[in-house]
Parts: structure tokens; sequence; C-alpha cells
């Protein structure tokens, strides 16, 4: 029998987002940068199997990068 501690969870956090056309996408290359929507201070969404779960925010420690869930999305 099955265990839900056994369900795998792909979790991902959207810092923001851009549109661009696809030829400039085809032009970039290694080192490229593309601005996000997004300032450093607004919240982020942290997705489960790619649906918005929480909202959080970024929190930088040192050399590491990590995320402070400030609201649940779903009950």
């Amino acid at each position: 029998m099955s265990s839900i501690v056994d369900v795998k969870v792909e979790i991902s956090v959207v810092l923001g987002s851009s549109v661009i056309p696809m030829h400039q996408l085809l032009r970039m290359g290694r080192g490229a940068v593309i601005e996000l929507g997004s300032h450093q201070d607004e919240p982020v969404t942290v997705l489960a199997n790619n649906r918005p779960v929480a909202k959080g925010e970024i929190i930088i420690d040192g050399d590491r990068i990590a995320v402070s869930i400030s609201e649940i999305l779903i009950a």
C-alpha cells in the first residue's frame, strides 16, 4: 500500500515573469539578462506541481537563499 510520505511534489518559486518576442529569446546567449516584472521586496509565489499554494518572501543568509512562507493559498 502506498503511503503519502512517498508522494513526490515538485516545488518551484516564481520571482517574477516577463514576456519577450521569440526572436529576442533565440538571440540570447550565456550571461543574457531577462528583466522580471517585479521588485526585490515583492512577495514570491510558491508552486507545488505548477499550482500556486503559498506566498512568501526571499531570505538571503550568506550564500544560502530560502523562502519564508507568509500566506497559504490553499485550504
